[in-house]
């Protein structure tokens, strides 16, 4: 008898208790589903890889503490509403620019789970210091390269 206690508590555990706190964001997460990892965190620049089951939605906010914003999907079909426009289509590879205060917001409309990279500047006086650094590493060409097609949100197209 009391095995079988053991095992009902444990099939309670592994199979009722996940589905019960499902909807409850777990540490770090803004919302369900959408896990945040910081990569760097310095006084010019944050990067942080998101990463969102299926069906999970980051609830449109906004980044008032930074200079721009660069949202780029590594795996997975999102879509991103921007300010009060329609939802636009997210592939991989793409990127998109904010400016400071942006309001934005992004769904996994994939059945896997899917991750974007977002990149924060935060102060640009001090990006633009390691533009000489940059200078010497790049052909000019590259470090000042102007994107060959946008849309109103900056959208490289070509993925680079």
């Amino acid at each position: 008898m009391g095995r079988l206690i053991g095992i009902c508590a444990l099939a309670v555990t592994f199979v009722v208790a996940p589905a019960l706190f499902a909807q409850t964001p777990a540490q770090g997460e803004a919302d369900p589903g959408v896990r945040p990892t910081r990569l760097i965190d310095r006084a010019e620049i944050r990067v942080s890889r998101v990463e969102l089951q299926a069906g999970a939605t980051r609830r449109v906010h906004t980044h008032d503490d930074v200079e721009y914003h660069v949202w780029v999907p590594l795996d997975g079909s999102f879509q991103l509403t921007i300010g009060s426009d329609p939802p636009v289509t997210a592939k991989p590879g793409q990127a998109f620019f904010f400016k400071r205060g942006t309001p934005h917001g992004f769904k996994n409309v994939g059945t896997t789970a899917g991750a974007v990279m977002e990149i924060f500047v935060k102060q640009a006086t001090a990006a633009a210091d390691y533009a000489p650094w940059l200078a010497l590493a790049a052909p000019p060409a590259l470090v000042f390269q102007q994107p060959r097609e946008e849309n109103h949100a900056d959208v490289r197209r070509d993925g680079r």
